[in-house]
């Protein structure tokens, strides 16, 4: 089994993923995580040393590789990864179950708040154009991310209850 989890930066993919992994017993791979692996730099870096077209053609060889896998495995996936290269399409046509992490606006800007110093996209910008940013960004993703075949509202809930949300929908 193959499951992916998608979702804007801050949705808890990541946190999510390590804890439905550990719960199901299967390995848990973080996309943005093997790309530094194998690019040898970390995600601000890539972006600010090589640019967003540079990274988003990696995002997609690696995806593509790590799909190849004929292993079980929960992948958390970067914000932007189904938005961009086919990536959605690749998924769909590859994945078993592909869960869409959402959160409000509201959330997710406090979210990111604290951690915006290591997010490229969103390092400059202050707490209303943040809001704002966020905003525009999920109106243009959102026809991505709903393609998805499961849509887990996250507003207000624990780790724990969405790992248990996703499992059911898994049995």
């Amino acid at each position: 089994m193959k499951i992916v989890l998608t979702g804007y930066m801050g949705s808890g993919k990541s946190v999510v993923g390590k804890a439905l992994a550990a719960r199901l017993g299967l390995p848990f791979l973080d996309l943005d995580d093997q790309i530094e692996k194998e690019l040898g730099m970390d995600i601000p870096e890539i972006f600010k040393e090589k640019g967003e077209i540079f990274f988003r053609k990696k995002e997609h060889e690696f995806l593509r590789e790590i799909l190849r896998s004929k292993e079980a495995f929960v992948l958390s996936t970067g914000g932007g990864t189904p938005c961009y290269s086919g990536n959605m399409d690749l998924l769909l046509a590859t994945t078993a179950q592909i869960f869409y992490l959402q959160l409000s606006v509201f959330s997710l800007t406090n979210r990111l708040l604290a951690e915006k110093h290591h997010r490229p996209l969103i390092s400059h910008l202050q707490h209303a154009d943040l809001q704002e940013f966020i905003g525009k960004h999920l109106f243009e993703r959102r026809p991505f991310y709903s393609r998805a075949h499961h849509t887990i509202h996250c507003d207000g809930r624990s780790v724990d209850e969405v790992v248990l949300e996703i499992t059911k929908k898994l049995i």
